[in-house]
């Protein structure tokens, strides 16, 4: 490893473009609440600071249909209507915006790869709700799969682990590998029955070949750090016990109290938590490869406090 740090942040105006305007949830200013935060407190001193990469449309085909591809391109260019049933409106440059989440999350990759570092960040990127065919929820291309397509096809990875703890179910992910015993999934979230996509009950554990692969583990409204922490545990004993190659971590910030569209409780302190056993768990079983993903969140003092949080995490496992 020639490089002075162990962990890279990606930051750029390229990566702010994937947004859906002033009034919608998923605003403009996320990626610079971020950086703003993590340049006062010195961070940018702290790691390697890159900028944003694209990718090609073969890559993107990884994961989604040429179909779906094709109509992204196609609504990417005019900038009108929804990709979805209402929640991800196309805008002019969507396609270029898109494939700048997954290009820097696949240049991620390469460099984990290569042992350029050990760790590496995201902000704008774990956008885990769309499916192979389709958008929803705010997420146009689904990086999380396409990096685990990536993984396997191009660096013959078998164990990724995925592990999330967006509010929201990364629904996207876990249908698309429902029935692949070989990923490891574990995904917290506000339980279904309250919260958008209503999916992830806990008896959804992979089917066929992966029944019982998977864990899904619903949290009642207003959970807090404690809630989290007691289940915690078994979740890092079975990422162990299945001896990841790779892991991918989602850490949305809309699971932090006073989310507007979100009612879990957490601190910065459970996302600062798990990105340090994640780390261990790397160090032990993947020679330190780990790939943190912003994900959600829709509070810009949350973002900025809670993404920070885990970057110092990062840095100083």
């Amino acid at each position: 490893m020639s490089n002075i740090h162990q962990s890279c942040v990606y930051l750029g105006d390229a990566l702010a473009r994937y947004n859906f305007g002033e009034q919608h949830p998923f605003g403009p200013n996320r990626h610079h609440a971020f950086q703003q935060a993590f340049e006062t407190l010195g961070l940018d001193k702290q790691v390697d600071v890159l900028d944003p990469a694209t990718t090609s449309q073969q890559i993107i085909e990884l994961f989604h249909t040429n179909d779906y591809v094709t109509k992204v391109i196609a609504q990417s260019k005019f900038g009108t209507g929804y990709l979805d049933k209402g929640d991800t409106p196309a805008f002019i440059g969507m396609y270029e915006a898109a494939s700048t989440v997954v290009g820097t999350v696949i240049n991620a990759i390469d460099r984990l790869m290569n042992d350029e570092y050990k760790r590496a960040f995201i902000p704008i990127a774990g956008l885990h709700h769309a499916r192979r065919d389709i958008a929803a929820g705010f997420c146009v291309f689904n990086d999380c799969g396409i990096a685990i397509e990536y993984l396997r096809s191009r660096y013959n990875l078998k164990r990724v682990a995925y592990i999330d703890i967006d509010a929201h179910h990364g629904d996207g992910v876990f249908y698309s590998f429902e029935s692949d015993a070989d990923l490891i999934f574990a995904d917290f979230h506000e339980d279904g029955r309250y919260l958008y996509p209503g999916t992830g009950a806990i008896t959804e554990t992979g089917k066929g070949a992966a029944k019982d692969t998977k864990l899904n583990i619903p949290m009642p409204p207003k959970a807090t750090d404690k809630e989290f922490n007691r289940i915690w545990p078994n979740v890092e004993s079975y990422i162990r016990g299945n001896r990841p190659e790779f892991i991918i971590l989602q850490g949305g910030a809309d699971s932090i109290q006073g989310d507007p569209i979100t009612d879990l409780a957490y601190s910065e302190n459970t996302h600062a938590h798990v990105v340090k056993q994640c780390c261990a768990i790397a160090d032990e079983y993947c020679n330190g490869k780990i790939l943190v993903l912003g994900g959600g969140g829709y509070n810009l003092d949350n973002i900025a406090k809670t993404w920070t949080a885990m970057v110092s995490s990062m840095v100083s496992c």
